[in-house]
């Protein structure tokens, strides 16, 4: 069957090559015009004659269009197509004897695929379809691949992200994911600017990567002579800038990350990093709840609710909050106490009890309970609060329980969705918190970032009081989009090596 295929493709792309030469020989060559001067899209075209009744035309007015041709319907001496752009569709009636018998004759040799730009005016059909008949065009692009059947699109999932550029062509979907993506993170830029932040950008490239617990990826510097590592957050440097006097500054950047993938996770992903000094926890998780409800209320265009599947989730606030200790208990039917949990032991024993792995530290043991235990109820917006310092090496402790810190995660859908809190800014309980991720590291830890000791030096210059937070930006669009695998909302999500 695979090779049947092959056949069949080798005979498309010849003819496709042949038509290509026709247009050639005609003085037509599609990838000689370098500008095409557009002055309209569909869509604009289909609003602005929404009015027309069927039959009625508006000819006394002229534009340029330019997209992709998805469909071409030949009858004699009229064609009919569908013109694809940006914006969306529009259907195209051509006539030989108003183009011209040269001009129709470089139609016949145009097809599914190519790229063209065309000039006419806007009639309603007979049928009710808005539709550009067309005086004059020109072949921009020639398409020498034949694309992939209109009604069936890519069916390989594989080939969809391998391909996306086929994908992105065959699936309207796939595209509008895309641009709904650019008007979401437009849209959060927008809101954080309006409240006196400053966009700064930190390196990508790093002597060592910090700020949380993952593993890098390694690359070799030439100029320097010595092994870089590409970073997992943007936490460090931006508190740098919060000790230089900025106070409230942010980064949507791309993070990397050398773990495993699934839906939601991608090794390379992007991350909104946020601080703001003379806040703590509870100023940011006001912003946070802002923030989420307002980006729900512009992409449900008024709504409360999102879908996701079959469950309706509500973002009415106040959202929902559970302490970390208080939210194991209560689902372990009391069976996992605060004094088990905050001890490694006990946890290690948790651990068995729910015939889990066992894990090479008390940090690990306690993220796998929660996850087994605590994060399949979280499904509406909900603020898990008072995390355990164990698993907080950045976070102030609570003054009236110094074990927990100020410090939340915000779930939904039982996904987690952002993570912040009061930044620790005493450099000794900090410098006391590397060193306990070095024995961390000791023990088997992989995941325990290497202390930043420079960071250390720069909190003994004084940093101010601070909150932080970090959102996972692709896991938000998600959220937002009512999509399950984070694949569908990367343009070019990490695909094994094909062949």
């Amino acid at each position: 069957m695979q090779e049947e295929l092959g056949k069949t493709e080798a005979v498309l792309i010849a003819a496709r090559r042949e038509r290509l030469a026709a247009l050639r020989e005609r003085g037509n060559d599609p990838f000689a015009q370098t500008h095409y001067d557009v002055d309209a899209t569909a869509d604009e075209l289909h609003a602005r004659y929404d009015f027309l009744v069927p039959g009625q035309d508006a000819s006394a007015e002229g534009w340029n269009l330019a997209g992709r041709l998805l469909s071409k319907r030949t009858m004699g001496k009229t064609i009919f197509a569908d013109l694809s752009d940006r914006t969306g569709s529009i259907q195209l009636y051509v006539r030989k004897d108003e183009i011209g018998e040269g001009s129709f004759a470089d139609w016949n040799d145009v097809e599914r695929g190519d790229i063209v730009g065309v000039r006419g005016y806007v009639f309603r059909s007979k049928m009710g379809e808005i539709t550009l008949h067309v005086t004059a065009f020109s072949v921009l692009s020639k398409s020498l691949m034949p694309l992939p059947d209109k009604w069936h699109g890519l069916v390989d999932v594989e080939k969809r992200y391998r391909q996306r550029y086929v994908d992105l062509i065959v699936n309207p979907d796939a595209r509008d994911l895309l641009i709904a993506r650019s008007q979401i993170i437009a849209e959060m830029r927008r809101f954080i600017d309006a409240r006196g932040f400053y966009e700064v950008e930190t390196p990508t490239l790093l002597h060592l990567a910090g700020g949380a617990a993952a593993r890098p990826f390694e690359t070799h510097c030439n100029a320097l002579d010595r092994t870089m590592q590409l970073r997992i957050a943007t936490e460090l440097n931006l508190k740098r800038l919060i000790v230089g006097g900025l106070e409230r500054v942010y980064e949507i950047g791309r993070i990397f990350r050398n773990e495993g993938i699934d839906t939601t996770h991608n090794p390379e992903f992007t991350m909104l990093e946020l601080y703001a000094a003379y806040w703590n926890v509870d100023d940011m998780l006001q912003f946070n709840e802002e923030l989420i409800a307002h980006l729900v209320d512009v992409v449900t265009l008024g709504d409360i609710e999102l879908r996701r599947g079959d469950e309706a989730i509500s973002f009415v606030r106040p959202f929902a909050r559970i302490g970390y200790l208080e939210g194991l208990e209560r689902y372990s039917d009391g069976t996992f106490k605060r004094d088990r949990l905050l001890d490694p032991q006990g946890a290690a024993e948790i651990l068995r009890d729910l015939e889990m792995p066992p894990s090479p530290t008390h940090g690990h043991a306690l993220d796998k309970i929660f996850e087994r235990v605590l994060e399949p109820h979280l499904v509406q917006p909900t603020f898990v609060t008072d995390y355990p310092v164990v698993i907080s090496p950045l976070a102030k402790r609570r003054h009236d329980d110094p074990e927990l810190t100020e410090r939340y995660e915000l779930f939904c859908a039982q996904m987690e969705v952002s993570n912040a809190f009061s930044e620790l800014n005493d450099p000794d309980d900090q410098r006391g918190r590397f060193e306990a991720q070095i024995l961390d590291r000791a023990d088997g830890d992989d995941e325990a970032p290497e202390p930043d000791w420079d960071y250390v030096r720069a909190l003994e210059y004084g940093m101010p009081p601070t909150a932080g937070i970090g959102i996972g930006v692709d896991r938000l669009v998600m959220l937002l989009t009512n999509q399950t695998s984070i694949r569908e909302i990367l343009a070019f999500p990490l695909q094994r090596q094909h062949g």
